[in-house]
């Protein structure tokens, strides 16, 4: 179950014809996708097309010059407390406290986050991306690798309806790619989504439901990733994108 609540609505993810502009520059210019409860989307484009942007909107973290968003049919605008309860942002940079170990910037972020049972979110969280023998390393000690495990420990700790993830898989060694993945899989199995800007699309690969392309600043185009491609039967559920016209 997850700790953020769950989503009466259909699309967990909706953004519609969004647009944001930075000293005149358009960095979206009306980007609209639609994503559904237990699906994995994977964005690529080239840099400059929108998609860190498009990410930071949807978590409530910048605010769209035009345009709709909602996650779980809460705006991140008007209702943008309770997205962000909602989401789990990882961003390029892993935002840790470097002169705090990691087991203090763990149970500091339990803290903030108001999670219960902090002790026991921070042991597992830390145990499950393999950091047990680093919990009491200060912060900038660590390699950008490990730096970015404790971020994703982090996000693992609030157990987000909603993963959003900015090119997780860098700095990262075999070990790490697999807890991105495990991550992943585990918020689909609660009914959870995620939207992961990648170019590393045979790390996402195996997790991805429908690839999405952007460029100047819309989503272009979308596709089946190679998880369904795979997927035996036509098990897995079908994915409900909106493209931008």
């Amino acid at each position: 179950m997850l700790a953020s609540g769950d989503c009466s609505t259909p699309d967990l993810v909706v953004v519609d014809a969004v647009a944001r502009k930075f000293a005149g520059r358009w960095a979206l210019r009306g980007a609209s996708i639609r994503v559904q409860a237990g699906e994995v989307v994977a964005i690529r484009g080239a840099n400059g097309s929108g998609k860190s942007t498009l990410l930071r909107i949807v978590a409530s973290a910048l605010r769209p010059t035009r345009g709709v968003c909602t996650v779980c049919g809460h705006d991140v605008v008007r209702n943008a407390r309770r997205v962000r309860s909602l989401v789990g942002l990882l961003g390029h940079a892993p935002g840790l406290y470097h002169d705090l170990t990691v087991l203090e910037n763990l149970h500091f972020a339990a803290r903030m986050s108001g999670i219960g049972n902090g002790d026991r979110a921070v042991t597992d969280a830390i145990e499950a991306v393999g950091l047990t023998g680093a919990a009491h390393i200060r912060a900038r000690a660590l390699s950008s690798g490990m730096q970015r495990r404790v971020a994703l420990a982090r996000i693992m700790m609030r157990s987000p309806k909603l993963l959003l993830l900015d090119e997780p898989y860098n700095s990262l060694d075999a070990d790490g790619v697999v807890v991105v993945n495990a991550l992943v899989r585990t918020t689909r199995e609660a009914g959870g989504a995620t939207l992961l800007v990648t170019p590393e699309l045979d790390r996402a690969g195996a997790v991805a439901d429908r690839i999405a392309t952007m460029d100047g600043g819309r989503v272009r185009s979308v596709e089946a990733g190679p998880k369904l491609h795979t997927t035996v039967s036509g098990v897995a559920a079908r994915t409900q994108l909106e493209v931008a016209g």
